[in-house]
């Protein structure tokens, strides 16, 4: 028995002798644990660009690049006493900024930096704006660059060391906006690519026997012949290693003078990645998932919006490509707040200024294989159908039906619909309601038309006149009747509204307001000049006649009998219940 109690005490001994180790050796491993996190970490924050290049792995929520650096801040500046470095890709100058694109996805908290003529000058001055561009890529819109300094802005983080110029050779080149390719998208076997400077006339077609395409991969340079021209538009065949392996390309357009001579290819900030966009657009889909989808390019619309997509909605519209030209106002959070309310609502960055053509015919190459039918349309504009009224036919679904109808007929690619144009209706306020209740005074006569194309029919060169596409041989139009349906174009608000025109036009033919030209021409407002100066009688002008067809539409069947408040007016105080 007592060899047995110390049997016992020499055991408890023996654990608590063991005991410290096991703790130091816990330790041990929770070091090299740490370690090796705070490495990964480290690797992770200071590579250009991570990203999974499978569609079928893209997360369905994106965490802006900016929230991870913000929370990151201090972790950065313990690695590199700095924050990580910014890769400027290409530089595009413009008139009234320079335009940077970055080979990275980032924040908004950016610089820009300006190097003077002589050595160690810089100059730090706030971005005007910054976006992202694509799905791998960021933009950056930088202040023109102030005497002295060179236009080859350099972007930092707000907060960081300025740091010395590094002199390289591409990354110092800035482009200039008025001779430039700069965007392309894949369209089957073809590329088509929108370029500046080429001197076409306008709404005609071009010689597409001028014109051949560069393709800088990284490995080799592949040039083709191009198949169609018109306007900013080239389209090319693609290189048959392209078709078979796709991959991460530039590409530029060669013109080609009447004797044969090639010039050098026009400078190309043009970029296609992994093939995406082709299998995007290139992959044969047997049933559309919509039958009506519409494009339009705005600028500062934000307050608009919300009424134009939930009226159209309810008129059968399915799908809303969206092309924002250097918004500064609530247009992301407008469209991330409709798209949560199941309006099916996409947001393109379009940067390029004056270029509404050829977004156009972007848009209908990237929403051909989504939809049936695509409507060509802006924010102030809004289908009516006035014998569905009269009738009293329920117009609910009414656009959606109409196309529907020819869908099954080949010879038929557009229809037109003509407009009226409304005047500010003795208003001097933007009116609460919205512009369908607000503006009931127009001009008597029908101005110009909008139209709804069928993408697939169109013409391989996409020429197109703004909202009007031309078809291809042996396809036309059918034209509605103003009893059948019209659109009613708000064109003429109140002058707080309407004196954003002066600021710039999205067309790329189309003279500025501010510019002493075509003053008679229906793209301005007639007895206005080219300055933003109120007429005593704004108010009163535009209006021939009081029409409140659309007006009484809306008001009977988007009220909420309740608090009597219209959909769109989510942001105005509910009247309290007794």
């Amino acid at each position: 028995m007592m060899e047995s109690e110390h049997g016992k005490k020499r055991k408890v001994r023996n654990r608590q002798q063991h005991q410290p180790k096991a703790h130091f050796l816990s330790l041990r491993y929770l070091t090299i644990c740490l370690c090796c996190f705070l490495v990964l970490l480290f690797f992770f924050l200071s590579s250009d660009r991570i990203s999974v290049r499978s569609d079928s792995l893209r997360p369905s929520l994106r965490v802006p690049a900016l929230s991870v650096l913000s929370s990151m801040d201090s972790i950065q500046r313990s690695f590199h006493g700095r924050f990580p470095p910014l890769s400027v890709e290409d530089r595009v100058q413009f008139p009234d900024h320079v335009l940077l694109i970055l080979s990275t996805r980032i924040g908004k908290e950016l610089v820009c930096v300006y190097h003077g003529r002589r050595k160690e000058e810089t100059l730090v001055l706030p971005s005007i704006s910054s976006d992202e561009f694509d799905e791998f890529r960021s933009i950056v819109r930088c202040p023109n660059a102030p005497l002295n300094y060179s236009s080859s802005v350099d972007l930092q983080f707000n907060g960081d060391l300025v740091k010395k110029k590094k002199l390289s050779n591409r990354d110092e080149k800035v482009h200039d906006w008025a001779k430039v390719g700069y965007e392309a998208v894949i369209d089957g076997d073809t590329v088509v690519v929108f370029v500046k400077g080429l001197t076409r006339r306008p709404h005609k077609e071009s010689d597409p026997s001028y014109y051949k395409c560069q393709f800088e991969t990284g490995v080799e340079v592949l040039v083709t012949q191009a198949l169609a021209a018109a306007q900013e538009v080239v389209r090319c065949v693609l290189p048959e290693s392209l078709k078979l392996n796709p991959e991460e390309f530039r590409v530029s357009v060669i013109h080609i003078d009447p004797r044969g001579r090639s010039a050098p290819a026009l400078p190309s900030v043009a970029r296609v990645y992994d093939g995406s966009e082709k299998k995007k657009s290139g992959v044969k889909v047997k049933a559309k998932k919509h039958e009506l989808c519409v494009c339009t390019m705005l600028w500062n619309q934000a307050p608009f919006l919300r009424e134009w997509i939930m009226y159209h909605s309810w008129l059968g519209v399915e799908r809303w490509f969206i092309y924002d030209n250097n918004s500064d106002d609530d247009i992301r959070e407008e469209i991330e707040l409709l798209n949560s309310e199941n309006f099916n609502v996409s947001r393109h960055v379009w940067p390029w200024i004056k270029t509404q053509e050829a977004g156009f015919s972007h848009c209908a190459v990237r929403a051909k294989e989504e939809c049936n039918w695509v409507g060509f349309f802006d924010v102030d504009e809004f289908y009516y159908f006035p014998t569905h009224r009269s009738q009293g036919l329920p117009s609910k679904n009414a656009l959606s039906s109409l196309v529907s109808n020819y869908t099954s007929w080949d010879l038929v690619g557009e229809i037109r619909t003509d407009c009226h144009s409304y005047g500010p209706s003795g208003l001097t306020t933007v009116p609460p309601q919205g512009v369908t209740v607000g503006y009931t005074c127009r001009q008597a006569n029908p101005e110009r038309h909008k139209s709804i194309v069928r993408p697939e029919l169109l013409t391989s060169s996409l020429l197109n006149e703004v909202h009007h596409f031309q078809m291809r041989e042996g396809v036309g139009h059918m034209s509605l009747v103003e009893s059948v349906a019209v659109v009613n174009h708000y064109k003429y608000q109140v002058w707080d509204t309407f004196k954003a025109k002066f600021q710039r036009r999205v067309a790329t033919y189309v003279v500025d307001w501010r510019e002493n030209q075509n003053q008679g021409s229906k793209d301005r407002a007639p007895g206005l000049g080219t300055e933003a100066i109120e007429p005593v009688d704004w108010n009163r002008r535009f209006c021939e006649v009081w029409d409140t067809g659309l007006k009484d539409l809306v008001l009977s069947n988007f009220v909420d009998q309740v608090t009597g408040y219209l959909p769109w007016q989510r942001q105005q105080q509910q009247p309290q219940q007794e």
